[in-house]
């Protein structure tokens, strides 16, 4: 997610949205965590995508808001959808057929991490600082630290599934850095939106029919039908509303503040719900990664040290 030059002031309600939106997003991990059980990582993906696009187009609708019919407007989509919905759901669908969800929200938290790093080479306008790199530095240690020494001895479908979630939030990175263009297109966010679901779901469905012939599976548990509802309803469409409305009122920096608060909702809906437990190291990592994080972002340390700063001028005063 890239960041604004702008920093907006956060009001009560944005601070409530705010908290709602992590909790949509984070609730994501927990649906998938129970989809997973019954269904094929790509059936999974493609009724998230195709769900999301019905409800995003009827919004549209009712709003009056029609999607561009340009050429360049849905190549563009076409590029968005891969980042930031093909890639990145199917990894983290499939790396939560292996590990907690909790653990996988983690991981999917260094979204930042990559961000800065894809920008610093991809931009003119986002280099890499000293602060911004130890950041990076900081945030990866915790990475490994929660993958653990068995990676450097086998490359078993828990160390797989953990590098496919960090492959989606490197995926992730790119589309932060890709979606920059839809500002100059002059595209509404909420169109960008629907374009980039619904041109997923024309790339995800034929695959998913191929690969996983739905057909031929059982029956889902109405749990397992609730959670899909839910994932595609609720932590796409209705999640993508609410971090439109957020951008528009506070900006790109403090939405990126929800970083910080998805692990903190997945990790409780996982242990509360299924039962999931963290080991050490994990809590150890996501401390680190958070850490990484309040220096990519930058105000935490910056009013530190203007605070610093008043109390020497203060006590330089007095004296």
């Amino acid at each position: 997610m890239t960041q604004a030059s702008i920093q907006k002031t956060m009001t009560a309600s944005d601070w409530a949205l705010l908290a709602i939106l992590s909790i949509v997003w984070g609730g994501s991990f927990l649906f998938i965590g129970v989809a997973v059980r019954e269904l094929p990582p790509l059936t999974i993906v493609a009724i998230r995508v195709l769900t999301a696009a019905l409800a995003l187009l009827l919004v549209l609708k009712l709003i009056g808001v029609d999607l561009p019919r340009s050429r360049q407007a849905w190549v563009a989509f076409l590029g968005m959808s891969i980042l930031n919905n093909v890639i990145p759901f199917t990894l983290i669908v499939w790396g939560q057929s292996h590990i907690a969800s909790g653990l996988a929200s983690i991981l999917n938290a260094t979204t930042p991490l990559f961000t800065v790093i894809v920008a610093h080479y991809l931009t003119a306008d986002e280099r890499l600082t000293g602060q911004k790199f130890a950041g990076v530095i900081v945030g990866f240690i915790g990475v490994a630290i929660m993958i653990g020494a068995a990676a450097m001895a086998s490359l078993d479908a828990s160390i797989l599934a953990q590098l496919a979630v960090l492959g989606a939030a490197l995926s992730y990175g790119f589309s932060g850095v890709f979606g920059r263009r839809f500002k100059t297109m002059g595209i509404p966010p909420l169109a960008t939106a629907a374009g980039q679901v619904t041109m997923s779901s024309v790339l995800l469905l034929p695959v998913a029919l191929i690969v996983d012939r739905p057909w031929n599976l059982g029956l889902p548990s109405t749990q397992a039908v609730l959670s899909l509802a839910a994932l595609g309803l609720v932590s796409t469409a209705f999640a993508y509303l609410i971090f439109f409305r957020l951008l528009a009122r506070a900006g790109a920096t403090n939405v990126g503040l929800v970083t910080f608060l998805i692990p903190v909702s997945a990790i409780l809906l996982g242990v509360l719900v299924l039962g999931e437990t963290l080991a050490a190291r994990h809590v150890v990592g996501m401390g680190l990664i958070g850490l990484g994080l309040i220096l990519i972002d930058g105000r935490a340390m910056s009013a530190m040290t203007a605070r610093f700063s008043g109390r020497r001028l203060a006590t330089r005063g007095n004296g």
